[in-house]
């Protein structure tokens, strides 16, 4: 086991990757192309890692992580509580060297990199229903069920959609956003210490704040001190510039169902008919974070600003906007979402990696209940 080389395991790995990526049969599932980069997923963290299994001149499978500095859970305070977190994502095994305890062995190196480089815990991420995933990691890598959040997508139409016009959605300059996420949501779980670093990523579109359409913007620091009743904020990330996604395994049927909306679509506009996108083809998206707000019309005001997002994702030719959010977050109900596409339960994992914490009145974060809201950093979609 040894880092990874892009000179030398690039198509090894991504030979690898497309092995692994068999869907169950007769079920609709997708399937990621990372445009011959394999450690585009992790790229954008502050510190991150790639490894490589390798039999002879043979790569039998990898595994990624990386590691920043996050708010852990503490409802007691108000003011945040900071640890360093480590993420383990991409672990693939080829199917002729599986049962022999290579994944085991991935995982372990690679904590033994988070250790080293001084991360508290480990989380994961995985679908709940992937057994062979949540059996390796809580019955032999010791990692206990954490949290269960929402993967929410909802398809990206032919046609534009109309804005509410009771709402006012403003441009921030990542100064501003900045400002904002720190005052407001610096406890939030899961919310990064480095969230310049995120909204000053080329692959950060914006971040948009919904205010009521009556309300004027006289800046951060009045906008502060004096919110209207109801706001909303949320930002846009750039998956499509890292990796595309494609539905496989659709029955002929469901496939001319699907193309049948859309040539009426095409055809009757004026109806503005919920096609149903070409999934079918590879396909890019956009990812909103730092979802929040306040306010008894929050949910409204969430509400226009996925639908803005949604014309920023049909002018930049994407397929849909995902987003994930807490299980128990409020403001998810102004989310729109497809059922079909969506996860309702996304398990994460997590495990306590050393005794030295940065707050010891924290106590042990994987035994503390679920919070109402959840910060996904985008950097690791």
């Amino acid at each position: 086991m040894r880092e990874y080389d892009p000179n030398r395991d690039r198509e090894r790995v991504e030979e690898v990757e497309r092995i692994c990526e068999v869907g169950p049969s007769g079920k609709l599932c997708i399937f990621t192309d990372l445009l011959g980069d394999p450690i585009c997923r992790v790229r954008h963290s502050p510190s991150f890692l790639m490894l490589v299994a390798e039999i002879g001149d043979e790569i039998v499978g990898m595994i990624r992580g990386c590691i920043k500095t996050i708010t852990c859970g503490n409802s007691n305070r108000h003011l945040p509580v900071y640890a360093k977190v480590a993420y383990i994502l991409g672990l693939r095994v080829s199917p002729s060297h599986r049962r022999m305890g290579i994944g085991l062995k991935l995982v372990h190196r690679m904590e033994a990199w988070f250790r080293d480089n001084g991360a508290e815990y480990s989380y994961m991420a995985t679908e709940n229903d992937n057994l062979a995933s949540v059996k390796l990691f809580t019955d032999k890598c010791g990692y206990t069920k954490f949290r269960t959040p929402s993967i929410l997508v909802n398809p990206v139409f032919a046609h534009r959609l109309t804005l509410s016009p009771k709402v006012k959605i403003i441009h921030l300059t990542p100064s501003q956003a900045e400002t904002i996420y720190r005052r407001r949501f610096a406890t939030t779980e899961f919310f990064p210490r480095d969230i310049d670093a995120v909204l000053n990523n080329k692959l950060s579109i914006g971040t948009f704040l919904a205010v009521p359409d009556s309300a004027t913007w006289q800046g951060t620091d009045h906008f502060l001190s004096d919110p209207p009743k109801s706001w909303a904020i949320l930002s846009i990330w750039n998956s499509k510039e890292l990796f595309t996604l494609q539905v496989r395994g659709a029955s002929r049927v469901k496939r001319t169902l699907a193309k049948t909306t859309r040539v009426v679509d095409k055809a009757l506009p004026f109806l503005r008919l919920p096609s149903f996108p070409d999934f079918f083809r590879p396909f890019g998206f956009h990812f909103m974070y730092g979802i929040g707000g306040e306010g008894p019309e929050a949910v409204k005001m969430v509400k226009s600003l996925c639908d803005f997002a949604h014309n920023v994702a049909k002018e930049r030719d994407c397929g849909a906007v995902v987003t994930e959010v807490s299980g128990q977050e409020p403001l998810r109900f102004g989310i729109p979402h497809w059922k079909m596409l969506s996860c309702p339960e996304d398990l994460w994992c997590i495990k306590r990696l050393g005794e030295d914490y940065s707050d010891g009145s924290v106590g042990d974060w994987t035994k503390s209940p679920p919070r109402i809201s959840i910060f996904v950093d985008p950097r690791e979609v």
